[in-house]
């Protein structure tokens, strides 16, 4: 791994430098020197190393300001910082700013080998990250992945481990939140990008006609077939088959499809003799397979047959974070669609969006901006572009009202229980409506003891949007709090 790296070797005394760099051209990659951190931060700029040795403490510009010089113009490049016994504590700062790693003087060959050879390992793999993170990017209209949130990059990591397989991916989560994008991301990034990648609704196909959308049909086999056509697995062959809404099926197809499956061929309708085909197959529902499984309504041979992978989307309302980039993402696809400039949304315009449940997912949210940009006028995206169900109860509706006389604590208390009460006891949701974290907030409702919401100060507060929900993750009982604001 370390052979084919560019390394850069920076130390103010000449005989540390030189055989430092010796000994690091012995093992294969290209080295260059540097007799100070000016001259190291000049030189950095022109070769674009890979990895930077720095000595710590030099006079003009030590390691540590080294590295953070060079981070905006080289964020990839991992240094490495060596070290005397007595400023080991500096070169633990040093990590926690960035450095890849330190070592000691005097220098242990193999220690250095391989702590050179993690830091190449780890260069290639940030590296390789970006170049599949550029791939699904670059996919086309639509095919964009937006988010930072830890669902989104746990959804990322599954793409780019499984996309380079022939393994089948069961793909799950409501409805808009992307599944087909997602497959045809694993199709971009697999060795078969070159052929195609077919998506078939199973659940836009009537029943009568499935078994001929699959697998073809010959001329003559029924009434109205006057030429031979190939079915969907014929038209993917070598190539990527996307079966959307796999749940719809019915069952006397299962069991044919799971044959092609396994065996790899397939007979067209009224045909005698057997067609190879190479397809891999990705498949995506909103239905509990487990729960049509024990209903009867899907084969378990089937399922297991499918679901070697799996790779579940979150809803957009469990990651609220990820809803500003996704607005930026949608409204510069508005602005440049409908000849407009816009500067993005307001404050209180983005608070709504990202309290809001989105039951409609990434789709909602998309339809939801299309409609703001239409509206607005102007560059700012305000609450009153959005559509109603965003915008929730009546400005009336949202008031607290405490009589005169209370203490900050109790309109603090009050304030946050007609929050959380408006949200329909959703925790996650408040913190965000609030502008405080997760965290603070179960400590406030910690000190105010939930026993204690019956005799919480009068209080006036509209019901909200969500109060009739169920309870979900993130939720605390709504019971109480109801009984306490009115």
């Amino acid at each position: 791994m370390i052979k084919s790296t560019k390394v850069l070797v920076v130390d103010d005394e000449r005989t540390t430098r030189e055989a430092l760099a010796q000994m690091v051209s012995d093992w294969g990659p290209r080295v260059e020197v540097a007799a100070s951190g000016a001259e190291a931060l000049h030189r950095s700029i022109e070769l674009r190393p890979d990895i930077i040795i720095t000595d710590l403490i030099m006079p003009d510009l030590g390691g540590i300001e080294l590295m953070q010089r060079l981070r905006g113009e080289l964020p990839d490049c991992q240094v490495v910082i060596v070290t005397g016994q007595a400023s080991v504590d500096a070169a633990v700062e040093a990590i926690r700013r960035g450095a890849y790693d330190f070592i000691e003087k005097p220098l242990e060959p193999q220690r250095l080998r391989l702590l050179l050879d993690r830091a190449a390992e780890r260069l290639a793999t940030v590296r390789e990250v970006q170049v599949l993170r550029r791939s699904l990017r670059q996919m086309g209209p639509g095919a964009q992945f937006i988010g930072q949130s830890a669902a989104m990059r746990q959804v990322f990591s599954l793409i780019e481990r499984v996309a380079p397989s022939k393994a089948a991916v069961v793909i799950t989560g409501h409805s808009g939140t992307g599944k087909e994008m997602v497959a045809r991301a694993i199709h971009e990034l697999s060795p078969r990008r070159e052929r195609p990648f077919l998506p078939v609704n199973c659940s836009a196909i009537p029943a009568t006609l499935m078994e001929s959308e699959f697998f073809g049909f010959e001329k003559g086999s029924f009434t109205g077939a006057e030429q031979r056509r190939p079915g969907c697995f014929e038209l993917a062959d070598k190539g990527t088959l996307f079966l959307d809404e796999i749940g719809e099926l019915p069952l006397e197809l299962q069991g044919k499809l799971l044959r092609v499956l396994e065996e790899e061929r397939l007979r067209r309708l009224g045909g005698k003799v057997e067609v190879e085909v190479d397809v891999r197959v990705l498949c995506a529902t909103h239905r509990d397979l487990k729960e049509e499984i024990r209903a009867g309504r899907f084969r378990e041979d089937l399922y297991f047959r499918l679901n070697v992978f799996q790779i579940q989307l979150a809803p957009l309302k469990d990651r609220p974070e990820d809803v500003p980039a996704l607005v930026d993402h949608f409204l510069a696809r508005f602005a440049r669609d409908l000849g407009k400039k816009l500067r993005g949304v307001s404050p209180e315009a983005m608070g709504l969006l990202k309290a809001y449940a989105w039951p409609g997912n990434i789709r909602e949210l998309r339809n939801a901006l299309e409609r703001a940009a239409i509206l607005v006028d102007g560059e700012l995206i305000g609450r009153e572009h959005l559509p109603p169900e965003v915008v929730g109860p009546s400005e009336q509706a949202e008031v607290v009202r405490l009589p005169l006389g209370r203490t900050l604590a109790e309109v603090e208390k009050a304030y946050i229980l007609g929050s959380l009460a408006r949200l329909g006891g959703n925790r996650s949701k408040t913190a965000l409506a609030l502008g405080i974290s997760e965290k603070t907030l179960y400590n406030r409702l910690k000190e105010y003891r939930l026993e204690e919401f019956q005799s919480s100060p009068q209080l006036e507060t509209g019901g909200g949007a969500n109060a009739g929900e169920a309870p979900e993750s993130g939720r605390v009982g709504t019971g109480d709090l109801n009984q306490s604001v009115s």
